[in-house]
Formats: C-alpha cells, sequence, structure tokens
C-alpha cells in the first residue's frame, strides 16, 4: 500500500474517481479495481453500487 489514506483521483477518474483512488491506495492496476468492483456489484445485489456512492460523497478529492 502506497498511502495510509484513500482520496478519489481526478487523473483515473470514469465517474468519481473511486476506483482511481482504491487502486492507487492498493497499489494495483486501476482497469483490475474496476472490473473487480463490476464484479463484486453484481454478485452482491447491486449493494457496491450503494457502497460507490457513499465512497463517492465521503471520500476527500486528492
Amino acid at each position: 500500500m502506497s498511502s495510509n489514506r484513500v482520496f478519489k483521483r481526478s487523473s483515473d477518474k470514469v465517474v468519481a474517481g473511486v476506483c482511481g483512488g482504491l487502486a492507487a491506495w492498493l497499489g494495483w492496476d486501476v482497469s483490475l479495481v474496476r472490473v473487480l468492483y463490476v464484479l463484486a456489484t453484481i454478485f452482491t445485489a447491486f449493494s457496491g453500487l450503494l457502497v460507490y456512492i457513499i465512497l463517492w460523497v465521503v471520500l476527500p478529492q486528492e
């Protein structure tokens, strides 16, 4: 992990930058995080969408 805080990243932004920020925090490729997040959202009856919206509101901008 590269940092102890998670931020939204405007440089890796598609919708809100949440997956880009998670990828930077984990040190993973942003495409991998996006694919895993979509799969997790589908397999958890779309509750991941609610989590995404909450993270969008709560996480500070980089």
